[in-house]
């Protein structure tokens, strides 16, 4: 075997394959796009969008929380710039640890004013925005290289 395969069992016969470790890196890589694009979605639609149009639910919480519509635009805003941001490849890893600052922000306020009725959400997104920060570490080298070549 060459030094890009490796033995594999085949699930349908239980005999060694190679596999090609660019292809399942290749894969690898279309998961984790994948992964982006559809938390990128979920942050854009199903949570900046209901804050930007003021939506009664997003503003009724803002308003016991005491934040007020400022509070909810200004969230709102942040939440569609990282959604954004996180199908940018140079700042990708960039917007993915902003989403976890994000999330823990709101896991405290989750269980400082609501009593915890969602908390498990915020935690729960907080893997694979990490997985995410991780494995596109690559692109925060890239991003302090241009922001040096600008200054």
């Amino acid at each position: 075997m060459s030094e890009s395969s490796v033995p594999v069992t085949s699930a349908s016969t239980g005999t060694l394959v190679a596999e090609s470790t660019t292809a399942r890196g290749r894969r690898a890589r279309i998961a984790l796009r994948g992964l982006q694009v559809l938390l990128a979605l979920f942050m854009g639609i199903a949570s900046a969008v209901p804050k930007l149009i003021a939506h009664s639910s997003a503003a009724d919480m803002f308003d016991e929380l005491g934040w007020g519509s400022a509070g909810m635009y200004t969230i709102g805003a942040l939440e569609l710039a990282g959604a954004i941001a996180l199908l940018i490849p140079v700042l990708q890893s960039m917007a993915a640890m902003a989403f976890i600052a994000l999330m823990v922000g709101a896991f405290v306020v989750q269980i400082a004013a609501f009593d915890a009725q969602y908390a498990a959400t915020p935690l729960i997104l907080i893997v694979p925005f990490a997985l995410i920060a991780w494995a596109r570490r690559d692109s925060n080298a890239q991003l302090l290289r241009l922001l040096r070549r600008r200054a």
